[in-house]
């Protein structure tokens, strides 16, 4: 299974709550098959194929960044400890950093890919900073990866935005993800940490 056809079928079975919420999913899931619905401008597969987690945040408002605010809302999703398919999803809030956004941009969607066991650690803990808890670097757009630098090979996390239609890697350095209890309450009719979720014995498929 193609790991944005496991990511989608996670989405569609999360017990959700509040129409925030249901809207939320809807553009997370709308992002990723929109970013790769185009293999020659999208995350290239065999990095996707790779990733231990992979997180999506759907309509960081300009308003936001101007202003220092919450950044936004969204979504991880990590692999099952038996390696086969995706547990359930998480919830996250991304504040601070610079997203070197495109200018004029009026939203953006964001889309990081987390590498290793190091990293997908680091993201169930309560809070991480991108540059600082973890390396990070942008991501590469295409079909296959062959912009190998050093930076991107060890990376444990690489990114990406998507702002007035385009797609292109970027450095999240200073960005810090904290798990969202609230939404996790939202999400699953209880407030449990991203860890306990990801580890949960319950069967989500």
């Amino acid at each position: 299974m193609r790991l944005e056809i496991g990511i989608l079928a996670c989405a569609s079975i999360a017990i959700l709550s509040g129409q925030q919420q249901i809207k939320r999913m809807d553009n997370a899931t709308e992002v990723f098959t929109e970013i790769m619905a185009t293999p020659d401008k999208s995350i290239p597969q065999d990095l996707l194929e790779k990733a231990q987690c992979i997180v999506i945040i759907p309509d960081l408002k300009k308003g936001a960044f101007l202003f220092g605010a919450k950044y936004g809302k969204g979504y991880l999703f990590c692999r099952r400890e038996t390696g086969v398919g995706w547990g359930p999803p998480g919830t996250v809030r991304v504040e601070g950093g610079s997203f070197g956004l495109q200018a004029g941009g009026s939203a953006t969607d964001v889309v990081l890919l987390v590498m290793n066991k190091r990293g997908m650690e680091r993201l169930l803990s309560s809070k991480f900073t991108i540059g600082g808890d973890v390396s990070g670097a942008a991501g590469p757009v295409g079909r296959t990866m062959s912009a190998q630098t050093d930076a991107l090979m060890s990376a444990e996390i690489l990114s990406w935005s998507r702002s007035r239609g385009a797609f292109a890697g970027v450095s999240l350095e200073g960005a810090t993800l904290r798990q969202d209890l609230d939404g996790n309450n939202e999400l699953h009719s209880k407030a449990d940490t991203n860890r306990q979720i990801m580890t949960s014995v319950v069967s989500h498929t």
